[in-house]
């Protein structure tokens, strides 16, 4: 089996939780709009390539300033490193970012559906605008109300063979896509550092994830 590639979310400036998770993934995400101002000097401490994210609250965040201000520290980030970003689909001024992001990152462009997981034909036509809006990485995320809409987010995955995607549901019953997201063709999964410093609902610590994907290799 190849190696699942799993991306650590990082929600608060925890450096000894980091440091013991890093030789298992092979890249973290920032929650700007979590960790708060620290995080550029925490950022700088990461010995792998990171995602920068500062999630607007209409889809899971928390950042509590204007919508320039927050665009603003995305481009601070690529400034000080970052690898890629991530940016919502929803971004009221979408196509300006983009290419500010893309001289020196990859652009991964984002959808959060908070309370269900809409029909497939719904998911492609989402990845279809992020492909249009100049992704480098596409990323669906649902929430799962069945066992079933695992498959729906999985499917997604298998539509779009040549496109790096993530895709998988959120909260309790949408484990089984979590896991599976990076062994079906998913681009990788999120993980966070340790039990209590969840990014989203129903995310599984990179140890536990780990375990899982030890036991499934043999």
């Amino acid at each position: 089996m190849k190696k699942p590639r799993i991306c650590a979310a990082i929600i608060k400036d925890d450096l000894s939780a980091i440091r013991k998770v890093e030789p298992l993934v092979e890249l973290f995400e920032v929650r700007i709009d979590l960790i708060g101002g620290g995080w550029p000097n925490l950022a700088k401490q990461l010995r792998k390539p990171w995602i920068a994210c500062n999630r607007m609250s209409d889809e899971g965040g928390r950042w509590q300033r204007d919508e320039a201000g927050r665009i603003e520290e995305l481009i601070r980030a690529v400034e000080l490193g970052a690898n890629i970003v991530d940016i919502e689909l929803r971004t009221k001024n979408l196509a300006t970012a983009i290419p500010l992001i893309k001289r020196r990152a990859r652009c991964l462009v984002s959808l959060h559906e908070l309370k269900k997981t809409p029909p497939l034909n719904r998911l492609k036509e989402i990845v279809q605008r992020e492909l249009a809006a100049g992704a480098d990485v596409c990323k669906v995320i649902t929430t799962a109300q069945s066992f079933k809409d695992n498959l729906t987010t999985l499917k997604l995955i298998a539509e779009f063979p040549e496109v790096k995607i993530v895709s998988f549901a959120m909260g309790p019953l949408g484990f089984t896509s979590r896991v599976f997201c990076p062994l079906v063709g998913g681009y990788f999964t999120y993980a966070s550092i340790g039990e209590g410093k969840e990014s989203a609902p129903g995310q599984i610590t990179v140890s536990h994830l780990t375990k899982i994907y030890q036991i499934m290799s043999g």
